[in-house]
């Protein structure tokens, strides 16, 4: 690498090397770690060394993982390796080492983010399996070194056919509950890439898992989920996979109606109305909790809650027109107070009902609307919102 010039954004203020933990101070510039460090906890100085700023005594250093990743990836291109059996087979030994941990996993990353060849290598030879073992391990000792670049490489290489299922249901419900604490814990709070890599893996483990795991979930699994729908973040989309995975079960469902899911759900479409692949999962999650009642009486408690199913018929794709009309089916068979009719003119369900009776759908949705309009035919035939002609047309 002599000949190779180093970006200069790669270099270290402080020991003008190449950096290998960068880390950012309150003054906005990174510095490698073990620099840092030394810079104001071993010489106890209190200004940023670039900025000359005063940092505070109890400096913050946050990870730089995009720039860290750029620098391994970098050096991978710049010093290939070439990822054999051999070679893939000492770095995963080096996994058990708490020495040579850290530079194993930081050299997997790199090696991951290199191609997609080495991706699918590493698939082959169940590398996900191991580094599932490893976030596992992490909790069981409490301990969070390596835990963000074992979920970077879990995350790159989850394409190429790499797993997170184990064969005892057991290790499986290990491996939810150990992801579970990772999206949570403190040290990752404001670390957006760590937690949304967690609720990814945390997908694939639910998907995977079969229903003797599935069926033995906890409030608190639905109580943390519902907490990450709230705070919003790159990980929604896969939460939603989580819950809509877990819905099929009576049990899970109350768990999530206690934890308040149905609201959560409705405020993730009303923050991202135009993302097709979000409101499919918002809808599909609504109508599994909308077969309980207490699953209806709190997407009713939800000032906006039959407004955005309502508005989504014809505006999304066809899976969204069925979890819609399948929702408001529920709501008119079971939970059609005078004021929920009313609502129902009020937002537009009537409207949109008579519409989807006009559009290419199927014929079974087509026959839905017709019932729902017909059951509350004389509650709607009398509003001045209403064409009389055409709710008539539709029921006769």
């Amino acid at each position: 690498m002599e000949n190779v010039e180093v970006p200069e954004y790669f270099i270290c203020p402080i020991s003008l090397q190449l950096m290998t933990d960068p880390v950012t101070v309150s003054s906005g510039i990174t510095y490698d770690r073990h620099s840092i460090e030394q810079w104001l906890f071993t010489n106890h100085n209190t200004i940023c060394p670039v900025t000359k700023h005063p940092l505070p005594l109890a400096a913050s250093l946050t990870p730089n993982h995009t720039l860290r990743r750029l620098i391994h990836a970098w050096l991978t291109l710049h010093t290939p390796a070439p990822l054999t059996d051999l070679y893939l087979t000492n770095l995963i030994r080096g996994l058990s080492s708490p020495q040579s941990r850290l530079h194993t996993l930081r050299t997997l990353e790199a090696l991951a983010l290199e191609s997609d060849a080495n991706r699918a290598y590493m698939a082959k030879h169940r590398l996900p399996n191991k580094l599932i073992s490893f976030v596992a391990a992490c909790r069981r000792k409490a301990a969070t070194e390596g835990l963000a670049e074992a979920l970077s490489i879990l995350y790159t290489i989850r394409g190429s056919g790499g797993n997170l299922k184990t064969d005892e249901e057991r290790s499986n419900g290990e491996i939810i509950d150990a992801l579970m604490w990772v999206f949570e814990h403190d040290r990752f709070r404001g670390d957006e890439t760590v937690r949304s890599h967690a609720a990814h893996a945390l997908r694939a483990a639910v998907e995977e898992a079969g229903a003797g795991v599935l069926e033995r979930l906890k409030p608190e699994f639905f109580r943390t989920t519902a907490r990450g729908l709230r705070e919003g973040g790159a990980w929604e989309q896969a939460l939603l996979r989580v819950l809509l995975e877990a819905c099929p079960w009576g049990r899970n469902r109350a768990m999530m109606v206690e934890s308040g899911t149905v609201f959560e759900v409705v405020e993730v479409e009303l923050r991202c109305p135009a993302e097709k692949k979000t409101t499919e999962l918002v809808l599909g999650i609504i109508y599994q909790l909308c077969l309980c009642a207490e699953g209806r009486a709190q997407l009713l408690s939800h000032a906006a809650g039959i407004a955005v199913v309502t508005r989504r018929i014809l505006q999304v794709s066809a899976a969204a027109d069925d979890r819609a009309v399948l929702i408001i089916w529920q709501i008119s068979k079971y939970a059609a107070s005078k004021g929920v009719v009313e609502e129902m003119v009020r937002v537009g369900t009537v409207t949109n009902l008579c519409l989807l009776m006009l559009a290419d759908t199927a014929s079974y949705l087509k026959e839905k609307a017709r019932k729902i309009l017909r059951m509350h035919f004389d509650a709607w035939k009398h509003s001045p919102c209403i064409e009389i002609a055409t709710i008539t047309r539709y029921t006769t």
